[in-house]
């Protein structure tokens, strides 16, 4: 319980002591690692250049039908730093091209999944050295954006099994892609029954609900899961409406405006993953899913050196005559 505050008869100065804080975090900066997953053809790289308003990321999917699948999915990273208002972001943009393309998808989570895990490792290997540096270098994935089709059915099994896998070892939030494809009743229905789908095969999206929230993290991680997964168009191009440089995206039937929550929901998406819930995003992959995974490995390598103890005990017991 905590204990009530004792009364102070003058000014000691503590208070500053959010501004010294504020002030050693300006300097060092920040750091924010995206992973970006779905099919080809989504609008993944298109996506991230809109959410951080410049081109951090080349589409690296096919421009011509006519070109051949890669034959394998594979991940890599970019690494940006950009500014704000005085305030540095650090940011590794990973991208895992071409999931779920080919004819043969069996295993094909498995360079994802194993990118992920190997930063933990990475991480927990430079934890654990004898003299270490005062600030280990974060690569460890704190957001996966995952990339629905917008087909207006369901989850494919495929996506079930991948968003389940992801789920467990990272902070998964389900976008549905090019959702200017469907109508907004269309929106509305294939956004239930993803949802439904979610619940169904017990997959763990973000935000869910922690004992340290209080009630108005509560309230607010509430109206978010309701928004998802969240119906996204992705633009780079800027167009003049009433004077305002927005970002559009001209069709034929007329322009989209990405920034309109009435055309979509990116402005939501936007909101939620960098200006209320970043630096949870980190807290939770570092305290509670990176420590899970921290956990598992010292109790491994913990049973193996209990193990090999008891082997040569063992083998040096005589034997009877």
């Amino acid at each position: 319980m905590e204990p009530m505050p004792t009364p102070i008869n003058g000014y000691v100065g503590f208070d500053n002591l959010t501004k010294q804080l504020e002030n050693k975090m300006l300097r060092r900066g920040f750091q924010f690692n995206v992973m970006v997953v779905g099919q080809s053809g989504l609008g993944k790289s298109t996506m991230i250049n809109t959410l951080f308003a410049g081109h951090l990321l080349d589409s690296t999917g096919r421009k011509d039908p006519a070109e051949e699948l890669r034959q394998t999915t594979s991940v890599h990273t970019v690494s940006h730093v950009v500014i704000e208002n005085g305030v540095k972001l650090r940011l590794n943009l990973i991208d895992t091209p071409g999931y779920g393309d080919l004819v043969n998808n069996d295993h094909c989570w498995e360079p994802v999944v194993r990118y992920i895990k190997d930063q933990y490792s990475v991480y927990l290997r430079k934890e654990l050295t004898a003299v270490r540096e005062r600030h280990i270098p974060d690569t460890r994935v704190h957001a996966v954006l995952f990339f629905i089709n917008p087909s207006g059915h369901s989850l494919r099994p495929i996506d079930i099994v991948m968003m389940k896998k992801l789920g467990d070892i990272c902070n998964l939030i389900p976008v549905i892609a090019k959702a200017d494809a469907l109508t907004l009743q269309e929106r509305a229905v294939f956004k239930a029954r993803i949802r439904a789908a979610l619940q169904e095969n017990n997959i763990r999206t973000y935000p869910f609900d922690h004992e340290d929230y209080d009630d108005e993290e509560r309230s607010l991680n509430s109206s978010i899961q309701s928004l998802m997964p969240f119906a996204v168009v992705g633009s780079e191009k800027t167009m003049l409406i009433d004077g305002v440089p927005v970002r559009c995206r001209p069709t034929r039937s007329g322009v989209i405006n990405v920034e309109d929550p009435e055309h979509c929901e990116f402005v939501y998406l936007r909101d939620f993953l960098l200006r209320t819930h970043l630096s949870d995003l980190v807290d939770t992959t570092t305290h509670i899913y990176y420590e899970s995974f921290r956990s598992k490995q010292l109790l491994a390598l913990k049973e193996s050196s209990a193990k090999q103890h008891a082997q040569p005990a063992q083998s040096q017991t005589p034997g009877r005559a």
